[in-house]
């Protein structure tokens, strides 16, 4: 007993001195680090590097949303959503936000279960007032409503501002969706536009032809992103082209392999393209039947092993599979058959996953999420609702009402007290 616990003891003491000097890392081993010195080359004997005991450390193996600094060349990706169109905790449906050096945030898709990843990111929503849809999926725009009308009471006080592809006919197009989602959730607005600074309510629509072929859609603040056509389900499904910097982003969302992305994708910095799961795994996982298999797996999808090709023609300096579910047990199989195709810079997305890109680097890690976070302050100064906004409630509602104002009224007082204020309850 006594040696057992020595050795325990001694292991405590490597992690906790580890963690204290830096030298212990995420990946559960001690790796010290060096710098070399002009005496230590001299020797040719390097000495251990200078850690501060009370800053923090800037080579961060995780990244920390809302703590690093973007510098003013630099494009960081994260993955908000990288799963199957069935969300699941690990990994919601389609997302991927792009930050830029020059300040500017976009959202490509923003699928299922989506937008608790935005949030844990801790962006002002005055930030993220720029979406861009490649599809009318549900699982690549599920969580718009959400992010719109949730971002109303999380401080968005701008418009929200989305980019989405015509149909072959206007009620399959983008803005014929948003139009139906605003009288869909008439009741939602009703509720807030007249007890709210309601300004982030707006919703701003820009529609595009499905059909335009690398036709510049956004072009502002020295940023540049055009659409191309894609091929999944219906006419009116569209891939993305973002440039800034002389740096490439390209958002396949979902997609057949084809002509277009091959062409416009080449030579990308970041390639993120559907790389579904392959037959045999969505017969085994799911319960396909063989022929469904195929048809899903590799004709309304791309397989690891057309994504691999795909990557091959492209030669991006990175290239992003998402679209699967990425578990022990898939992951190793997905990565063997894009191997059969693909031998370049290779990452398997999955959700909270980052790539910080640079003309000379690129810097891939997962992100740490805060479950606790909170909504960040307004970015303006909040103005009085506007109560004639309100859609009136009925007497017989008010008839129901309990209004304890031995309770109500002192928090009145106390916030007039506080704040110089006169308010009085009342709806």
């Amino acid at each position: 007993m006594p040696r057992f616990a020595g050795t325990t003891f001694g292991v405590l003491f490597i992690f906790v001195c580890g963690a204290a000097t830096g030298i212990y890392t995420m990946r559960g081993t001690v790796q010290p680090q060096f710098v070399a010195s002009a005496s230590a080359q001299q020797s040719d004997r390097p000495r251990p590097a200078v850690i501060s005991p009370t800053k923090a450390r800037a080579d961060r193996d995780i990244y920390f949303p809302g703590t690093e600094d973007l510098r003013p060349d630099e494009m960081r990706v994260t993955a908000l959503g990288t799963g199957m169109p069935s969300a699941r905790p690990k990994q919601a449906a389609a997302c991927f936000l792009v930050e830029l050096g020059n300040g500017d945030k976009f959202l490509f898709d923003i699928g299922s279960g989506s937008h608790e990843r935005i949030a844990a990111q801790k962006i002002p929503y005055d930030y993220l007032d720029k979406v861009f849809i490649g599809h009318l999926h549900v699982d690549h725009f599920g969580d718009l409503p959400t992010f719109w009308l949730g971002g109303t009471t999380m401080n968005r006080l701008v418009p929200l501002r989305v980019w989405g592809p015509s149909g072959s006919k206007p009620e399959l197009g983008t803005e014929y969706c948003m139009e139906k989602m605003q009288e869909m959730y008439q009741w939602d607005i009703g509720t807030r536009s007249g007890v709210i600074d309601f300004r982030g309510g707006e919703l701003q629509v820009n529609e595009f032809p499905f059909d335009a072929v690398n036709e510049i859609i956004y072009n502002e603040n020295d940023v540049v992103i055009r659409s191309i056509p894609a091929i999944h389900g219906l006419d009116g499904a569209v891939s993305f082209i973002l440039e800034w910097n002389d740096l490439k982003f390209v958002y396949g969302s979902d997609t057949y392999p084809n002509k277009w992305y091959i062409e416009h994708a080449a030579g990308a910095d970041l390639a993120i393209h559907e790389c579904f799961l392959p037959p045999t795994l969505l017969i085994k996982k799911q319960g396909f039947a063989p022929l469904e298999a195929l048809s899903v797996g590799t004709q309304g999808h791309t397989s690891p092993e057309q994504f691999g090709k795909v990557m091959s023609i492209v030669k991006p300096r990175i290239a992003v599979g998402y679209h699967f579910y990425n578990d022990f047990d898939t992951e190793p199989e997905v990565r063997r058959r894009v191997r059969k195709t693909f031998d370049g810079p290779l990452s398997l997305a999955v959700d909270y996953m980052v790539w910080n890109v640079t003309k000379d680097d690129i810097k891939v890690r997962m992100a740490a999420k805060d479950e606790e976070v909170w909504p960040s302050p307004p970015l303006k100064e909040k103005i009085a609702p506007d109560f004639r906004n309100a859609v009136p409630i009925s007497e017989f509602t008010l008839s129901g009402r309990e209004e304890f104002r031995e309770v109500v009224l002192p928090l009145y007082e106390e916030i007039n007290e506080i704040y110089g204020t006169e308010f009085k309850p009342g709806l």
